[in-house]
């Protein structure tokens, strides 16, 4: 029965192709998958895995494994959706959406649903954006020989949003991802650390060029953008989830930690900053991802005092 009702789904939704080769596929797709690559939904904004995705690689068709995109192509729009300007030569197929407005991109191999296509909106040279679904999407990410010279440093100073805002101004650094780290729950979800005991702290995940700035320049930037004193939260966050801490990596990282407590101590600060091991970090879900920039407006209970 199963069978027979995804060949039907098929045969209805996207009689323009030959899907025999994938049937199998198919019945391995999620519903939610199903839904977008069949049937040609849409996948909600801000939630895709490769909305904010910065690798490099190829992006290959979730359905028939086609290379559809290169990540030289892909640019941030701010729309909610990955976005391409332009596609690997002879990858995508253009089809009038059956709304009578819109341009529908589909695998040229093998039909799956991508999304959209839209010109004339200015965002790049070559003036056109593929709107396309993460879901529709897998990233074959390619080496890179810069990532060996990059380096990473873990902080928690209350809600990681406003942390992620300002760490990620700073010149040298390349991305900032929010997460949890501390706890004892594999991969815990952002309900579970707000609602249950986990034992994690909300925790950013710092990637940065050590040759453009170092360590030290990033530690003192994160105990002028939160309150270092505040031993129960942060600001109006107020739990466990929400304390000050510093995970380090090295001696040499939390020597650097203490020695930046000393100032501020000298300079009157009662410093509440936790210095603790580094652990397993876990990324929060794409929603929290540059949550400020998504949403257009500054951290509720993050801003810059000068400390030191």
């Amino acid at each position: 029965m199963k069978f027979i009702a995804i060949f039907i789904l098929i045969i209805t939704t996207m009689n323009a192709f030959d899907l025999k080769p994938w049937t199998k596929k198919i019945e391995q797709l999620s519903d939610e998958e199903r839904n977008v690559i069949i049937n040609k939904g849409t996948e909600r904004p801000f939630i895709g895995k490769y909305t904010n995705e910065k690798s490099r690689g190829i992006y290959a068709c979730k359905l028939c494994d086609a290379p559809l995109y290169d990540s030289s192509d892909k640019f941030d729009s701010h729309c909610g959706w990955p976005s391409f300007d332009d596609e690997i030569k002879g990858a995508i197929k253009r089809v009038p959406d059956k709304d009578g407005r819109r341009v529908e991109i589909v695998c040229a191999n093998c039909g799956a649903h991508l999304g959209h296509v839209f010109e004339g909106e200015g965002f790049t040279q070559k003036n056109t954006r593929h709107c396309v679904n993460s879901i529709s999407l897998n990233l074959k990410k390619k080496p890179d020989a810069k990532e060996e010279k990059l380096s990473y440093a873990y902080f928690a100073g209350g809600c990681f949003w406003g942390v992620e805002y300002y760490l990620e101004k700073l010149d040298g650094v390349k991305e900032v991802i929010s997460g949890f780290m501390g706890g004892h729950v594999k991969n815990p979800s952002y309900y579970e650390v707000v609602r249950t005991n986990t034992g994690h702290l909300e925790a950013v995940e710092v990637v940065y060029d050590a040759s453009k700035i170092s360590y030290e320049e990033i530690a003192r930037t994160f105990f002028e953008i939160h309150d270092p004193t505040q031993i129960n939260g942060q600001g109006p966050d107020i739990g466990a989830q929400y304390l000050s801490a510093v995970f380090v990596s090295s001696d040499k990282e939390r020597e650097t930690i203490k020695k930046l407590i000393a100032e501020l101590e000298v300079n009157g600060y009662r410093v509440a900053t936790k210095i603790l091991k580094k652990d397993e970090f876990f990324r929060a879900d794409e929603s929290h991802q540059n949550y400020y920039d998504k949403k257009g407006s500054k951290p509720y209970c993050h801003g810059y005092i000068k400390r030191f």
